[in-house]
């Protein structure tokens, strides 16, 4: 494994690139990627390389990577959660790997778990010369996810988080240092995430650079992050990984994207909540159905 660096819209980006272990998905047109990136508020060191040392295995190139104002990367302000300079880094990703010496740059996957497995298919939505999709634990609409808050927390939290953004949002204007809140936290805290067992979900999978905290800013766009919206765009494979306890992201927005992409669309579920498919005994037939869907999508 070696650390690279890709630029985003003029900003350092840096990654973990695993070379492929295997030449069984190499063909003529090269080796194919898979681009990985993290969960809502994380880094690239919680919880998935476990993921690109198997990819690796298997015969795919692996790049996994920060965000921008996130983990290694550079960028301003920090610590800033917003689905769409996330997406853009994705972008920013593939071309990365699409330049990468004998990468096949028509068989590129993107792999995204939580806020990012919303991100990846919309990504995919765009850019139809992406192989495949896989996407566990997906936060697919923000707006759904935001009406949870209210029920499980009641409309205080709601509020609270609410304030807490606008407070930001106005920091922001007179240009002056962001307005921080815990990304994550236990029931009734100030936390954005604050269901039962998300503490704990977040601790087993963490690394060391990640920070639990986050511009209240990002709590004003989670209602328009809907990836949902653009699932029949999609024109390759999607592997869905549902975790049918999960209280974090709802579980029927899954299920509207398995609808909407039709036959694209095949569906791994496990009984288990949000941070089960990281870690533990969920981990191994979760990891093996997602290498069994790459060789299938990338078979020679």
């Amino acid at each position: 494994m070696e650390t690279i660096t890709f630029d985003s819209h003029g900003v350092r980006c840096e990654a973990w690139l695993l070379a492929a272990r295997s030449d069984a998905l190499t063909t003529a047109g090269g080796r194919p990627c898979v681009v990985m990136g993290h969960g809502f508020g994380a880094t690239r060191d919680a919880g998935l390389l476990p993921f690109a040392e198997r990819f690796a295995d298997a015969g795919a190139d692996v790049l996994v990577f920060d965000y921008r104002g996130f983990g290694t990367s550079d960028g301003w302000p920090r610590q800033d959660v917003d689905h769409r300079r996330h997406r853009e880094d994705y972008r920013s990703a593939v071309v990365a790997a699409r330049g990468l010496e004998g990468v096949d740059p028509d068989r590129i996957v993107l792999w995204g778990s939580s806020y990012s497995g919303g991100h990846v298919v919309v990504v995919a939505a765009g850019d139809h010369r992406i192989a495949g999709v896989i996407s566990q634990g997906a936060a697919m609409d923000g707006l759904a996810a935001f009406r949870g808050v209210q029920q499980t927390s009641g409309s205080g939290k709601a509020l609270a988080l609410t304030g807490a953004g606008l407070k930001d949002l106005a920091r922001w204007a007179t240009r002056r240092e962001p307005h921080l809140v815990p990304v994550v936290g236990e029931p009734g805290s100030a936390a954005v995430i604050s269901a039962p067992g998300a503490v704990a979900g977040y601790g087993a999978i963490m690394g060391p650079t990640f920070r639990n905290e986050m511009c209240a800013r990002g709590i004003l766009r989670i209602a328009a992050n809907r990836p949902v919206r653009h699932a029949a765009d999609v024109t390759c494979p999607v592997l869905l990984v549902v975790a049918e306890q999960d209280n974090i992201a709802p579980v029927a927005s899954v299920r509207e994207v398995a609808r909407r992409l039709g036959d694209l669309a095949q569906t791994v579920s496990f009984d288990c909540g949000h941070f089960d498919v990281y870690v533990d005994e969920v981990f191994e037939p979760n990891v093996t159905a997602q290498v069994a869907f790459l060789e299938k999508v990338l078979a020679p």
